[in-house]
C-alpha cells in the first residue's frame, strides 16, 4: 500500500524547491557508486558527477554484485542505486546505514514520499516510482486498424495481425532473459491472475491454477518474439524498439525516455504509451509497482557517508530533474508529468492496482527459484505443473537453509 501511495504521489508532485547552478559544493571526497544503467540513473549520476571525485558505475548486473562489494570492508562502493526488489539482501546484511541523520542534515529538499523506511528508520531515498507497461507503435497499430490493446488476449491478437502484415521483423519484445528477468516477468503475470505468492506460513502458493495459466500466458508470446527472447533483457528490448524491429512490449517506464531520443532512435515519436494488460476480467494490470533510489554502505566513515549522501542529494535535485524530465516518473519535486508518464500512470492509478513488489527475504529466494526453473518450460523440456512443482521445491530447500521455513 505505501508504494502505492508513494507511486500516485509522486506523479503528481510539483512542490518548488531551490535550484542550484550545477553542484552546490566542491566534493573532496572520493565518493563510488554502483547502480543499474538505465536512463534515469545516467541522468542523476551525471549531476553527481559535477560535484567533483565521483566515480558512478552503470550496470545492468548491479543487484549480483552490490552485497559482495558492500559487504567488504571498507565497501567498494559509498553509494548504491537500489529498488524495492533489490534492497533486501543488503538490509539483511546490515551493509547499508539509516540515513535518518544524514536526510536531517542534507535532505530538506526532499518530498515525504521519497524517505523509505523500515522499522521506523530511513534505509533508502526514493528518486522515482517504475513499472512495466505497454508500449506500442502507434503508426503502425494505426496503419493496420489495430485498437491499443487492454489485456493480453488483445497483445497477441494484434501481434498475429502485426506478424501477418510482416511490417517488422518481430511483432512482440519480451524481457525473458534466464534469471532475474524472466522471473520478473513471472511476477508480473501471476498477480494478474489473482495469484497470491505466498501463505500465511510462508510456503509459497504458485504452485496453483493462477501459476498455470501465468505460465501459459508467458508463452504464447513465444511465435511473436526474437528466436533468441531468453537472453533478451531491458536493455534488448529498448534497442529492438529504437531499431524499428519490434511493434510492443512490456517494457519498463524508465526506458520510455529512449524511444524518442532522437540521437539514438530510429522511431522517435512513433512510440506510445498504455497501461499494462491485464490477464483476465476484473483484474489488476498484470504488473508490478517498483521504487529506485538511492542507500549508503555501512562500511565506510561517517565522514565518507556523509559526503556521499551530500552528492546523491545533488545528483537528485530539482535542476536534474528539469533538465531530464522524461528520463522517468520522478519523485523529486519539479517533476512534471509528460506523454511518456502516460502509461505508467495509468497503470498505477487503476481500479484494482497492481501489487508492490514485495521487499521481503521469501520473495528473493522465490524469484531465484523462478528464474531458474521457467525456461525448461518455455523451451518445453517440462510441462507446466512439473515446472510449478520444481519452483515450489527450489524455493522450500532456500527458504529452509535462510531459516525463513522449518
Amino acid at each position: 500500500m505505501m508504494l502505492k501511495k508513494l507511486a500516485l504521489a509522486g506523479v503528481v508532485s510539483l512542490m518548488g524547491t531551490t535550484v542550484w547552478s550545477a553542484c552546490a559544493f566542491e566534493n573532496t571526497t572520493e565518493v563510488k557508486s554502483l547502480s543499474a544503467g538505465f536512463e534515469a540513473w545516467k541522468a542523476v549520476t551525471d549531476a553527481m558527477a559535477e560535484c567533483g571525485n565521483v566515480q558512478a558505475e552503470l550496470d545492468q548486473e548491479f543487484r549480483t554484485k552490490q552485497p559482495a562489494a558492500f559487504e567488504a570492508n571498507p565497501a567498494l562502493y559509498q553509494i548504491g542505486g537500489v529498488s524495492n526488489g533489490t534492497i533486501t539482501p543488503l538490509l539483511n546484511a546490515g551493509t547499508i546505514r539509516p540515513l535518518d541523520d544524514l536526510v536531517a542534515k542534507y535532505g530538506q529538499n526532499l518530498a515525504p514520499n521519497q524517505l523509505i523506511k523500515i522499522d521506523g528508520k530511513i534505509m533508502a531515498v526514493a528518486m522515482m516510482v517504475n513499472t512495466q507497461h505497454l508500449m506500442y507503435r502507434e503508426d503502425i497499430l494505426s496503419d493496420l486498424g489495430i485498437a491499443v490493446p487492454t489485456t493480453w488476449d488483445e497483445v497477441y491478437a494484434a501481434a498475429e495481425k502485426i506478424k501477418e502484415a510482416g511490417v517488422v521483423e518481430y511483432p512482440l519484445g519480451a524481457t525473458m532473459k534466464s534469471g532475474w528477468n524472466l522471473a520478473q516477468e513471472f511476477v508480473n503475470m501471476y498477480p494478474g491472475f489473482g495469484g497470491q505468492l505466498f501463505n500465511d506460513d510462508n510456503t509459497t502458493a504458485v504452485n496453483s491454477e493462477a501459476g498455470i495459466k501465468a505460465l501459459e500466458t508467458m508463452k504464447a508470446a513465444l511465435p511473436f518474439t526474437d528466436p533468441e527472447v531468453l537472453n533478451s533483457d531491458s536493455t534488448t528490448v529498448q534497442q529492438q524498439f529504437q531499431q524499428g524491429k519490434i511493434a510492443m512490449a512490456n517494457l519498463w517506464a524508465s526506458r520510455g525516455g529512449a524511444m524518442d531520443d532522437a540521437a539514438e532512435s530510429k522511431v522517435a515519436g512513433k512510440v506510445k504509451m498504455a497501461a499494462a494488460p491485464i490477464a483476465m476480467d476484473g483484474g489488476a494490470p498484470a504488473t508490478t509497482l517498483w521504487w529506485d533510489g538511492i542507500v549508503i554502505a555501512t562500511n565506510i566513515s561517517d565522514e565518507d557517508a556523509d559526503a556521499a549522501f551530500r552528492v546523491a542529494m545533488e545528483g537528485m535535485d530539482e535542476e536534474m530533474v528539469t533538465a531530464n524530465n522524461e528520463a522517468a516518473i520522478w519523485l523529486i519535486p519539479g517533476y512534471v508529468p509528460g506523454p511518456l508518464a502516460k502509461g505508467a500512470i495509468d497503470t498505477a492509478t487503476a481500479n484494482p492496482a497492481p501489487p508492490a513488489y514485495p521487499s521481503t527475504t521469501q520473495m528473493g529466494l522465490l524469484h531465484t527459484a523462478l528464474g531458474n526453473e521457467i525456461p525448461a518450460f518455455l523451451t518445453g523440456d517440462r510441462d507446466a505443473a512439473a515446472t510449478l512443482t520444481a519452483i515450489e521445491e527450489a524455493y522450500t530447500t532456500s527458504a529452509k537453509e535462510a531459516g525463513v521455513l522449518k
